[in-house]
């Protein structure tokens, strides 16, 4: 009997292995750091949402010098966030990038300014200097300009480009007219440096015409090829969209998800609330499919540079329903 009892938690010892083995590992590429920009991925993995669906989902934060693209490209994930214009560029410039899923329905991008610049309207643009993220994140900028027709050179009739680190000391500082924010990050950032909402002026690019996707999932296409892998981003998307549902339904237990996973320590729960509030608007709606639609105006936008489009040509397999067909 001894042996027969010792014998069955042997193997249940081993089933539990197998069943731990078996777990399809998937490595996913944040686009900055540890935040409730990304909550719906962290809130999977704390929920048991990714273990259910049979993954094991490694979640490595970005930061200043983490290019995504760059990430993938040398093998160092399976998936990855990124801005479409980013994306796109990338897969001209030859990284294979495809669209396999869209959680962010809508753009949280805007340029912040100062009242007393006396900005009211995109058209007092010329003569100023506006703060500008780079690494990928300057091409709905550019965007804007070239619809505009304000040249980025300088000058009395074109503006002058700051290259904006990731701070908003340009503008506390008055070292820019204008800098790149998000809807859910450096805007509050400016409001908790003592900055009052009625002395700034806020443009979103999403009611400037120049609205582009952002925080999608890529991945590369020849992966794409093989039909397990498309199953296990289907497993991955479905049970990141269910960690999506379920920061818009507990915001303030997806607070504590992600400052648990901060390694930094460098997040506040009042800034991370605040977050959490505004990107909950971004994803509401999205089911995570793509829409044609917005990936179309995205393409038609970055065409649109003038001479110096973003993208040259139209992108051909640059997004895929394949993986959401499967959720």
């Amino acid at each position: 009997m001894k042996r027969l009892i010792a014998a069955t938690a042997l193997m249940a010892m081993s089933l539990g292995a197998f069943a731990a083995q078996a777990a399809d590992k998937v490595t996913l590429q944040l686009k900055w750091v540890t935040q409730a920009q990304f909550a719906g991925y962290y809130v999977a993995k704390a929920k048991g949402f990714y273990d259910k669906a049979g993954l094991d989902v490694t979640i490595n934060p970005g930061g200043p010098d983490i290019a995504p693209e760059q990430v993938i490209a040398g093998g160092g994930a399976d998936v990855i966030v990124d801005w479409m214009a980013a994306a796109l560029a990338s897969r001209e410039k030859g990284v294979p990038l495809v669209n396999i899923a869209q959680p962010f329905k809508h753009s949280g991008l805007m340029l912040t300014c100062r009242k007393e610049t006396g900005i009211k309207a995109p058209a007092d643009f010329p003569g100023k200097t506006l703060g500008v993220w780079f690494f990928g994140n300057e091409y709905p900028f550019l965007a804007w300009m070239a619809k505009l027709g304000i040249p980025t050179t300088g000058g009395p009739k074109g503006v002058t480009v700051l290259k904006q680190g990731f701070n908003v000391d340009p503008l506390l500082q008055k070292q820019a007219d204008c800098i790149s924010t998000m809807t859910y990050n450096e805007y509050w950032q400016v409001i908790e440096a003592g900055v009052k909402p009625e002395d700034l002026v806020v443009f979103k690019y999403e009611t400037e015409g120049v609205s582009m996707l952002e925080d999608g999932l890529y991945t590369l296409d020849d992966k794409l090829k093989d039909p397990k892998f498309v199953a296990t981003m289907a497993k991955f998307v479905k049970a990141s969209m269910e960690g999506w549902e379920y920061a818009r339904a507990h915001p303030e237990e997806a607070v504590k998800i992600v400052l648990d996973n901060d390694a930094t320590g460098a997040q506040t729960e009042g800034h991370q609330t605040t977050m959490m509030a505004e990107v909950n608007k971004l994803t509401e709606g999205s089911t995570g499919v793509l829409d044609p639609k917005d990936y179309e105006r995205t393409v038609k936008t970055l065409l649109s540079g003038g001479s110096d489009p973003v993208i040259t040509k139209e992108p051909v397999g640059a997004w895929t329903h394949a993986v959401t067909d499967k959720m």
